[in-house]
C-alpha cells in the first residue's frame, strides 16, 4: 500500500521556524529503523545536511542579536533626543520655578553636542560615557535636571547606553565565531533531499508491503500539518492586517 507524505512550501518557513522543522523530521525517523524500511541511503544523505543547518541558525541568532542591538540604538536615540527637545522646548517658558536651570542644561548640551544621536554606534556610545561622567560630577547640572523632571530620563540613557555597549560586545565576539553562509543555498540543497526522501518513502511503501510505513509517514505528516497550520494562520493574520489598514486609510 503506497503512502503519501503531505508537502509543505519550505520556502515559507522562517530561516529559524526551517531549522527546527528539518531537526523535528530527522528526530522522529530516527526512532525507526531506516535500514529495515530500506531507506538507509536517503536518511543518510538527510542527516548528512544537519551540519550545514546548524551554520543557518548561529547566523540566524546572530541576526537576532544585530536587531536587538539596532533596536536598543533606537531607544538610545529617542532618550537623548527627549532630552533635547524638552530643555529646548522649556526655554519659550515664563516660569520662574524653572527659568534658572533651562540655561544650565542648555550649556551642558551645547558643551557635549545636540549630534550625538546622529553619530555612529562607537561615538554615539563613548560620547554618552563622557557625558553621563561630566553629569555626575556637576552638582548645578545634576539640579537642574531634578528641577526639569529630567534626571529619570538622563538616568535611564545610562541604563540604555550601558546595556548597548554590552550587546554590541557580544554580537562582535559572535559575529567573528560565526561562519558566513549563503542560507538559501543551503536551503535550496536541503530541499532537494528532502523531496528525495519523501519520494523515497512513497517508493518503498509501494514496494515493499509487508514493512510498517504508515506508522512514520503519519508522524512525519503530523508535524507537517502543524507547520501547515502556523503558515496558514501566519497568511490569515497578514491578511487581515492589511484589510484594518486600509480601512484606516479610508477613514
Amino acid at each position: 500500500m503506497e503512502t503519501i507524505i503531505s508537502r509543505l512550501h519550505l520556502t515559507h518557513l522562517r530561516n529559524s521556524e526551517y531549522s527546527i522543522f528539518v531537526n523535528q523530521l530527522v528526530e522522529i525517523f530516527a526512532n525507526f529503523d531506516p535500514e529495515l524500511l530500506h531507506l538507509k541511503k536517503a536518511f543518510d544523505k538527510l542527516t548528512a545536511m544537519l551540519p550545514n543547518l546548524a551554520k543557518i541558525k548561529a547566523q540566524e541568532l546572530n541576526n537576532a542579536l544585530s536587531k536587538s542591538l539596532r533596536d536598543t540604538a533606537a531607544e538610545r536615540a529617542i532618550l537623548f533626543t527627549a532630552i533635547v527637545r524638552i530643555v529646548k522646548a522649556m526655554r519659550n517658558l515664563s516660569m520662574p520655578a524653572i527659568a534658572p536651570h533651562v540655561p544650565v542644561l542648555k550649556r551642558f548640551l551645547d558643551l557635549h553636542g545636540r549630534d550625538i544621536a546622529k553619530t555612529n554606534y562607537n561615538s554615539a556610545t563613548s560620547r554618552i560615557i563622557s557625558l553621563l561622567a561630566d553629569y555626575d560630577i556637576k552638582t548645578d547640572v545634576k539640579t537642574s535636571a531634578e528641577a526639569l523632571n529630567l534626571a529619570i530620563l538622563f538616568e535611564e540613557l545610562r541604563i540604555v547606553n550601558t546595556k548597548f555597549a554590552d550587546l554590541f560586545l557580544q554580537r562582535n565576539e559572535e559575529e567573528a565565531a560565526v561562519e558566513k553562509v549563503d542560507s538559501h543555498a543551503i536551503r535550496r540543497e536541503i530541499n532537494k533531499v528532502l523531496s528525495a526522501f519523501f519520494d523515497a518513502i512513497e517508493f518503498c511503501s509501494s514496494e515493499f508491503d509487508e514493512l510498517d510505513y504508515v506508522t512514520p509517514a503519519n508522524k512525519l505528516n503530523e508535524l507537517i500539518g502543524y507547520y501547515k497550520m502556523q503558515l496558514k494562520a501566519r497568511t490569515t493574520r497578514s491578511r487581515t492586517g492589511k484589510v484594518k489598514n486600509k480601512e484606516i486609510e479610508v477613514m
